[in-house]
């Protein structure tokens, strides 16, 4: 953590001092220990969560496989694209809003979606995996103030109505209810607040299949025999999408849901057979990178729009805007400011 141990937001949101280095404290019903800039939550190893953990402790581990400028570019344009100015939006929250990144990894998204704003926000990250210690590492300097968590996000330390934006960026769909992920952290966001997030959408039949069936043999591996035996259905998408052959499809054809049209091979076969993720500029292992996040959580729910209005209306939001696309759905959504 950046902000000193007694700041006042921080002993706000965790309802309580945070612990001397090395000693535990109850904080919202959960027992935190203090691990130099880590508070990890005692009861972290929850056996439905603990492959999810691993999983992206590696993934995140493996740093050369999302640093490079074109990941990062491409990144960077996705979320200003999908979101906005976000901060931008807070301005009614003073100088230093407080901002939750739920589910925050490395701080990948984050660094990238805030990077011109961190100087001026008070940073909260929190991560299920060891991944948040890299977060700590790499974004913790960067923020005005900043406190990091490693905990479920489902079972955060903190008290309802603490932030004024609670992010979580493709996260809330790899725990085990999507559904309960969403009424968890919209009740941290305050009146007048926004919760931005991204979830997985629904695909075409054969994809469902084909995503659940590669799933089911890679879920069980350690994380390195995942990332190896995914990595030629990696090498598979990137030959296909060498070969830049498109096709036409001359009519829907509704029992895929696969629409008519002019279409990219690759892109047909990603789409509708099988994830195989393919970008020119990417390295093979930035593209198996993309490819292991799908497939080695066992956790990977799909959800519809219509899902996803109905869990943000049941927890109190309105929908200000909502992005549904092929790969998911991205909602901001805001908590409306309490009647006079």
């Amino acid at each position: 953590m950046t902000a000193p141990v007694n700041s006042s937001w921080i002993e706000s949101i965790l309802g309580g001092a945070v612990p001397a280095e090395g000693e535990r404290a109850v904080r919202h019903g959960r027992i935190l220990l203090r691990d130099g800039m880590i508070l990890r939550d005692d009861a972290l190893v929850v056996r439905d969560q603990a492959q999810t953990r691993d999983a992206f402790a590696f993934k995140w581990d493996k740093r050369d496989t999302y640093a490079s400028d074109a990941m990062r570019g491409a990144m960077r344009q996705w979320l200003a694209d999908r979101y906005g100015d976000l901060i931008g939006a807070l301005k009614a929250h003073g100088g230093n809003p407080i901002v939750l990144d739920a589910g925050c990894g490395a701080g990948f998204s984050g660094s990238l979606l805030f990077s011109e704003h961190l100087n001026r926000l008070r940073y909260v990250g929190a991560d299920i995996s060891c991944a948040v210690d890299i977060a700590a590492e790499t974004l913790g300097p960067l923020a005005a103030e900043s406190l990091f968590v490693q905990a479920d996000l489902v079972r955060l330390p903190f008290a309802p109505g603490s932030f004024d934006l609670v992010y979580s960026e493709g996260v809330m769909h790899h725990t085990p209810s999507t559904r309960d992920a969403v009424a968890a952290l919209a009740r941290l966001v305050r009146p007048g607040g926004t919760f931005a997030f991204y979830v997985y959408a629904k695909k075409s039949p054969l994809r469902e299949f084909s995503d659940d069936y590669v799933r089911s043999l890679v879920a069980d591996l350690t994380p390195q025999q995942a990332w190896d035996s995914l990595m030629p259905l990696t090498r598979l998408g990137q030959a296909l999408g060498e070969l830049n052959i498109e096709i036409d499809v001359p009519e829907d054809v509704a029992v895929l849901g696969i629409p008519k049209g002019r279409i990219n091979l690759q892109r047909l076969f990603y789409w509708h057979v099988c994830k195989a993720y393919y970008r020119p500029d990417f390295t093979l292992d930035e593209m198996n990178h993309i490819n292991f996040d799908w497939f080695m959580p066992k956790h990977c729910h799909r959800q519809t729009p219509d899902e996803v209005k109905a869990w943000c209306e049941a927890s109190g939001l309105a929908i200000e805007r909502l992005k549904a696309e092929e790969a998911g759905i991205t909602v901001v959504a805001r908590r409306p400011e309490a009647a006079a």
